[in-house]
């Protein structure tokens, strides 16, 4: 079992090993940690369940040394031998090596979205923020979502760059870039891209304040990942 954001504080761990009988579902752990922590029930129609990086429902049957995640709502070129699309940092990320590395004689338009870490969340004073992820399924849903983009927006090519650890007022967290013949279809892209990654990838960000720190609220998840209700 792994814990992510405040699910770790929640259950008091980021990892647990369980046994379960022959046959069991993902319902039977959700009951499981429910009875453990009955603070969990009214979280779990928010939350939702990965066996194996891939998200499942309440009634996936389950095998011996299955890995189990339950997640909270999101926060919302690489070297040679990355994946094509999408990688995962924990320096600073660099924007122009990035556009460097996709730009081509064909593209019309290359958008860039950087998202910044800002100094306040609704009116508190924003010290530092700090990222986690689930990083194997995190890179898997970053890529497919990338795949979708260049399939549906008739794009070139994009680089997604997720930055995680401990960043600073002003650094950048996440870049998007997009290269394509005509900006339209960059511009369309680019934002479908940033606002389905805020809602869909296993990413959570801790925010601390001069007064203390919590986990930032995520976007619900979409209709179509199943939810955690028993």
């Amino acid at each position: 079992m792994l814990f992510f954001g405040v699910l770790k504080e929640m259950v008091g761990k980021s990892v647990d090993l369980i046994d379960l009988a022959d046959g069991a579902s993902v319902r039977d752990v959700l009951a499981l940690y429910e009875s453990q922590n009955p603070s969990l029930k009214e979280s779990l129609p928010s939350l939702a369940v990965a066996v194996n990086q891939e998200y499942a429902g309440p009634d996936t049957k389950l095998k011996p040394n299955d890995e189990i995640a339950l997640l909270p709502p999101v926060s919302g070129g690489a070297p040679a031998g990355r994946r094509r699309y999408a990688s995962i940092v924990r320096e600073a990320i660099d924007t122009a090596q990035t556009l460097a590395g996709l730009k081509r004689g064909e593209d019309g338009a290359v958008l860039v979205f950087e998202g910044v870490v800002r100094n306040q969340t609704r009116g508190r004073k924003t010290l530092y923020l700090d990222y986690e992820a689930y990083e194997e399924m995190a890179l898997e849903q970053m890529e497919a979502l990338a795949v979708q983009a260049v399939e549906r927006f008739q794009i070139r090519d994009v680089a997604i760059v997720h930055r995680l650890g401990r960043l600073e007022i002003g650094e950048t967290s996440v870049l998007i870039a997009v290269a394509s013949a005509h900006r339209a279809a960059a511009f369309d892209a680019c934002r479908w891209l940033i606002d389905t990654l805020k809602r869909t990838v296993p990413i959570w960000k801790k925010e601390y304040f001069e007064d203390g720190a919590v986990w930032a609220d995520g976007e619900p998840f979409p209709a179509e990942i199943p939810r955690a209700n028993l």
